[in-house]
């Protein structure tokens, strides 16, 4: 066992590199280059430090990842090559298996060599390290840029109808009159307004949400306070001085950074708290309308990524289709675009919930040209209608019938994609040639990444090692081990294993991997067997094993807020149809009315990111 506490990344880097000469083989990848590898890998880090294994190998990995849609030979800028060709010496071994020395997809290239090179270039590549201010700023410094340039795009200004192209007015012509049918039958005002679990800037939290003391005259139009904001009439009349009292406001959105991993952090609006209240509800409506609409059923998703993984996996066998990544995509989105594409009943809904305005870290108020920038309950259904719509008008009918939309990831048939960059950048949004897959057998999508039929994706580590007991860490690192071991690198997992047991001394195996608790999928010989008793009551089998047991706390607030909590929190799964005029009956949110619910206590709050590790009988 290790005898110390502090997670080696050196170590765990070296036994995952051990694990690829071993499953490659000795032919593929031999002793001596393994040796030298190793030897160049250690005295990387010791000099460069953790940014080698999280930033430096990450770049070499995306320059493997465009060679391989066959664009562009392998850029291996940053290190040392092999004499006369564009091999990197660093696993050379390995990429000589699928480039000519020149840098080109070879005719055959070994598919077992790209799974195990994304590995080792990938694993620390989304690893959450502290990152710089002036990553922030730059982060900010691109949020505003985008700002600009919606205001000199000409989608931006459609409300006016300033169209002096007519190409560019027949295509917004045909989206709109798709998303006028799609749309004609959907009830903007059936919707179940809730909290979403984030934090909103006008700073509530837990039973505060309940209390709404703020009026917004945009809102009302569409959601009048006294249906949509209190639990009945009676809620009304025994609040009758707090709702006139009421104070009529228009407030701000708010601009927080939130960690991401060590390229920098992630930028969230957050919204105002009766904001949030209506778009929860109304980017719910929209997405199970969306989901069971004929017109889109099989086109946009919104919970489940099977289709476009599905996709992605064949797409890299046949080279019939392509994959499309946006860049900001939330953030070109133009509000003058949703002006000109959506219906009118449903436009007047989306524009009475939008916040005009956003507050950013220094203090200054920046107006909103976007429709919603992340955070905002409706960003990921508006943009995914978006870009199926003008999708829609802009491609033939065969193509259409090959497209797939999960927010912002796209896949069209390879045909058409050029033809489908264009027109989504006719209308303000950018498509990252860089992440996009267009050329090649190699394709990405919803997370699964894919190589002439393989699955390639890489185990990534995200949450940072500690040695002092945490909830966070310890699940992690028990799914990285797990993960690693089920992927065939044993050594690697059985290493994380160690430094896992060396601070939390007994970890409960799970064979099975039934998902009941945390525990690890393999054996160990150094795991202590957790203690185990007969639950006579139960009659079974018992272990005392840790579980995650969220921090919550009791508040008992008025009785008709809570009533208000109930209806839209506690009966939400069994208790909410939703009409859909496509279904021989109405639908409630989950697939049966059947399904069980948990137990719910009206005046019980949970603490998000305050997680426990506590022991339990399971």
């Amino acid at each position: 066992m290790v005898p110390i506490k502090r997670l080696d990344n050196v170590v765990v880097f070296t036994s995952l590199m051990l694990d690829v000469s071993l499953t490659l083989g000795q032919e593929f990848y031999t002793p001596r280059s393994l040796r030298l590898d190793t030897q160049k890998v250690e005295n990387r880090i010791r000099t460069e430090g953790l940014s080698f294994i999280v930033k430096t190998l990450p770049r070499l990995g995306k320059a493997l990842d465009r060679a391989l849609s066959g664009d562009v030979p392998l850029d291996s800028t940053g290190f040392r090559k092999e004499p006369g060709s564009q091999i990197p010496k660093l696993f050379g071994d390995l990429f000589k298996r699928i480039f000519t020395l020149d840098g080109w997809v070879l005719q055959t290239p070994c598919t077992n060599s790209v799974r195990m090179l994304r590995q080792l270039l990938n694993v620390y590549y989304k690893y959450e390290v502290p990152y710089s201010p002036q990553l922030e700023q730059k982060v900010l410094d691109q949020f505003i840029e985008t700002e600009q340039d919606l205001l000199n795009h000409a989608a931006c200004r459609l409300c006016n109808f300033k169209l002096q192209n007519r190409e560019f007015s027949n295509l917004l012509y045909k989206a709109r009159a798709r998303l006028k049918v799609l749309l004609s039958d959907f009830v903007v005002r059936n919707v179940l307004p809730r909290h979403g679990p984030g934090a909103v800037s006008t700073r509530e939290t837990g039973p505060g949400k309940f209390t709404f003391g703020r009026y917004n005259e945009r809102i009302a139009s569409i959601y009048p306070w006294d249906e949509y904001f209190y639990s009945s009439l009676g809620h009304v009349c025994d609040d009758y001085r707090g709702f006139s009292a009421a104070t009529v406001t228009e407030p701000n959105a708010k601009v927080i950074l939130v960690p991401k991993d060590s390229r920098g952090p992630r930028l969230i609006s957050c919204e105002p708290l009766e904001f949030q209240w209506i778009q929860q509800g109304l980017g719910e409506a929209l997405k199970y309308h969306i989901e069971h609409h004929p017109l889109t059923m099989s086109q946009i998703h919104f919970k489940d990524q099977e289709p476009n993984r599905n996709a992605a996996l064949l797409g890299s066998v046949t080279g019939n289709t392509c994959t499309l990544d946006l860049k900001e995509a939330s953030d070109r989105v133009s509000v003058g675009l949703v002006q000109h594409l959506f219906p009118e009943h449903v436009k007047t809904a989306l524009l009475a919930t939008r916040t005009l305005a956003t507050t950013m870290p220094d203090g200054s108020v920046l107006t909103l040209r976007k429709f919603a920038p992340m955070g905002s309950a409706l960003c990921f259904p508006i943009l995914a209608l978006t870009i199926w719509a003008v999708l829609s008008a802009g491609l033939d009918a065969k193509a259409r019938k090959g497209l797939l939309v999960y927010g912002d990831d796209v896949i069209v048939p390879r045909a058409s994609a050029r033809d489908a960059i264009a027109v989504l950048e006719s209308v303000g949004l950018k498509v990252n040639m860089d992440k996009s897959c267009i050329n090649g057998l190699f394709q990405e999508s919803c997370g699964k990444d894919a190589f002439m039929g393989v699955c390639v994706t890489p185990v990534r580590f995200r949450t940072v090692w500690s040695s002092t007991p945490s909830a966070g860490v310890y699940t992690s690192w028990l799914a990285y081990a797990n993960s690693m071991y089920k992927h065939g690198y044993i050594n690697c997992a059985y290493k994380i294993a160690d430094y896992l047991l060396a601070v939390y001394k007994s970890i409960p195996m799970d064979e099975t991997d039934s998902g009941l608790y945390p525990a690890l999928v393999f054996y160990h010989p150094d795991n202590q067997e957790p203690l185990q008793r007969t639950n006579r009551n139960l009659q079974k089998r018992e272990r005392k094993v840790r579980v995650v047991i969220p921090k919550t706390y009791d508040k008992v607030i008025n009785g008709w807020s809570m009533l208000l909590r109930y209806f839209t929190e506690g009966k939400r799964a069994s208790s909410t149809p939703i009409y859909n005029p496509y279904e021989s009956q109405q639908m409630p949110y989950r697939s049966s009315q059947c399904d069980p619910v948990e137990p719910f206590c009206v005046s019980v709050y949970t603490q998000r990111g305050r997680e426990q590790l506590r022991f339990r009988w399971r």
